[in-house]
């Protein structure tokens, strides 16, 4: 059984990114630059945004933080997208999501331009993605597709089982995976709350990408010997051993399900890691063009 080491293998990426980063600039270019929209002071929002501001660094990029109250009208928050996209000193940027609920998420997304769309969401880059065409990916699926890359996991003509249909992770995961690539070329079916028979669908699964948002959903019983368990929840639960009173939970019940696997990414610091990262190689690929 194999560990796949998501926070080491994301350390990894930025060292990389911030070699070519350093040439570029010995070449007298200039550095990347990524800019984030945060609305509000959703906890969760705000760790992520200085996670990203924090890896920024790490990859030598220029990052800008711009931020909101959140009662920011809709078209207030319009007119800054279309200052980024029309800013060519900005390669890429993101909108921190969730948004207000007064906010039409979609709208905000659809105003992005696809060039500079680093977190994969708009509807030009999601069919391109869909019909194999270059763009940029949903960061978590696209980090996904980098973890089984670099630890060699098989996928030629392995079934592929997506716990989840979500737009951000489940559906382009999927899609992902059955693209004539590698890693790809799998024979993919997606469960979701809808479906009967999820535990003898899991056990016919040779990859299983467990994205549901529910802790522990993913039991011994629902994994063959020798499959590959790629875990993308990450759930607070109660924790009284922890300073903070909670931990993170993954969608598989991890201390019984790993014995029986080739691979398996843990929670913390499996698919976690590389969501950042990936981030890092998108703006990367934007600045480049």
């Amino acid at each position: 059984m194999t560990i796949i080491d998501g926070k080491k293998t994301a350390a990894e990426i930025k060292k990389e990114i911030a070699a070519e980063v350093n040439e570029i600039e010995n070449k007298g270019g200039r550095a990347p630059h990524l800019a984030a929209i945060l609305v509000g002071h959703d906890g969760g929002s705000e760790t992520y945004v200085a996670n990203k501001v924090k890896a920024c660094g790490e990859c030598g990029f220029r990052s800008s933080l711009i931020r909101f109250e959140d009662d920011v009208t809709e078209e207030r928050l319009l007119e800054e997208i279309k200052r980024l996209n029309e800013d060519d000193g900005v390669d890429g940027f993101i909108v921190q999501l969730p948004l207000p609920k007064h906010i039409d998420e979609q709208r905000v997304i659809r105003a992005i331009d696809p060039d500079k769309d680093v977190d994969g969401f708009h509807p030009v880059n999601v069919g391109k993605m869909s019909i194999g065409l270059p763009g940029f990916v949903s960061a978590t699926p696209a980090g996904i597709i980098e973890l089984l890359r670099r630890y060699g996991v098989e996928t030629k003509g392995k079934h592929a089982v997506v716990l989840g249909r979500s737009n951000i992770v489940g559906k382009p995961m999927a899609t992902l995976l059955m693209q004539k690539a590698n890693p790809g070329n799998c024979t993919v079916t997606v469960c979701h709350s809808a479906t009967p028979n999820i535990k003898e669908i899991c056990r016919e699964a040779d990859i299983i990408v467990a994205a549901l948002g529910v802790p522990g959903f993913v039991t011994e019983d629902m994994v063959r010997p020798g499959a590959t368990v790629i875990d993308v929840g990450t759930t607070r639960v109660p924790d009284a051993t922890r300073k903070s009173g909670w931990r993170l939970r993954g969608d598989v019940d991890f201390d019984n399900v790993a014995e029986k696997c080739a691979f398996i990414t843990p929670v913390p610091g499996g698919v976690g890691p590389m969501t950042i990262c990936s981030l890092m190689m998108n703006t990367l690929k934007a600045y480049k063009g």
